[in-house]
């Protein structure tokens, strides 16, 4: 497990950074104003209905970890990768959304007979900010 060596070679202030950028994306993108009217007809559920839902840290919390996971492991692939530069790591983050988060959602979604808006709208917000994250990324390696 070399790769796991590498950690404390990472640029952690580039993490945070890519982590804070995709909380703001994902906050924007899932706005009323957004598409978040759009992504609540995909999944059949109202504004009333979503500040019905007792999640709060459980429904947060995990979501944060795994934002901040993907950061994490964007930075420790770009690094061993040797990727360089803002373009660079922003199109390698880009290919990986599309393959896995993107690829997840639509096979998810599909078998599950879930609207295709849901996928779009999904998939869109990974693509947008796992690119974002792998820029940050790149640029400062």
């Amino acid at each position: 497990m070399n790769w796991l060596s590498s950690l404390a070679q990472l640029n952690w202030l580039a993490i945070l950074v890519a982590f804070v950028s995709s909380m703001v994306i994902g906050f924007v993108w899932y706005m009323p104003a957004v598409l978040g009217r759009r992504w609540m007809q995909a999944i059949g559920k109202t504004e009333e209905d979503l500040k019905k839902i007792d999640g709060g840290a459980r429904i947060w919390i995990p979501m944060m970890i795994a934002a901040a996971l993907t950061s994490i492991l964007l930075a420790v692939l770009i690094g061993k990768l040797g990727v360089h530069g803002s373009v660079s790591g922003g199109f390698f983050a880009l290919v990986v959304a599309m393959v896995f988060r993107a690829g997840g959602h639509v096979i998810h979604n599909g078998f599950a007979g879930r609207p295709s808006a849901l996928t779009l709208i999904d998939s869109g917000h990974d693509i947008v900010a796992m690119t974002v994250a792998g820029s940050i990324i790149g640029a400062w390696q």
